[in-house]
């Protein structure tokens, strides 16, 4: 059996984009390879890895990657991430089916460390739970199509 691919996008590739990728890939890993990028990378977050050192999920081992290193490349599934990357990249070159979920943006809160960890967390449940379903047909882009 040939696994699916999936490419996640982000802004950064440097929080949800990660947390997802770490995720899928732990939790369906036999089902799914599993990819992320952003359309304007960073760095991968602390808080990230942290949270994700939580679920035995290293993250620290990962880069942001540009969403270019993939070009040319065949994906199932493009999961979009937050509302950034869906408007930078409407069309992905050898994508399949689009799907977008917005999740809040944790490196974008301002607090304390425990406070942005938290809301690290919150965001990493969130999209662990979204994840439980992947791929969600009710939440199919409209526009999407199929390419192959």
């Amino acid at each position: 059996m040939t696994k699916q691919r999936v490419l996640i996008l982000c802004t950064g590739n440097s929080a949800r984009s990660q947390m997802a990728e770490g995720l899928l890939r732990a939790e369906a890993g036999e089902r799914f390879e599993v990819f992320s990028a952003g359309t304007n990378p960073s760095q991968v977050r602390p808080e990230a890895i942290i949270v994700m050192k939580e679920l035995g999920i290293d993250l620290s081992v990962h880069r942001s990657k540009n969403v270019s290193e993939f070009s040319g490349q065949h994906f199932d599934y493009v999961l979009t991430v937050c509302d950034n990357a869906r408007a930078g990249c409407p069309i992905f070159p050898g994508g399949g089916m689009r799907i977008h979920h917005s999740f809040q943006n944790p490196a974008a809160f301002e607090g304390s460390n425990d406070e942005r960890v938290a809301t690290f967390r919150r965001v990493r449940d969130e999209i662990r739970e979204y994840l439980r379903t992947f791929p969600p047909t009710e939440t199919l882009d409209a526009t999407a199509a199929t390419a192959r």
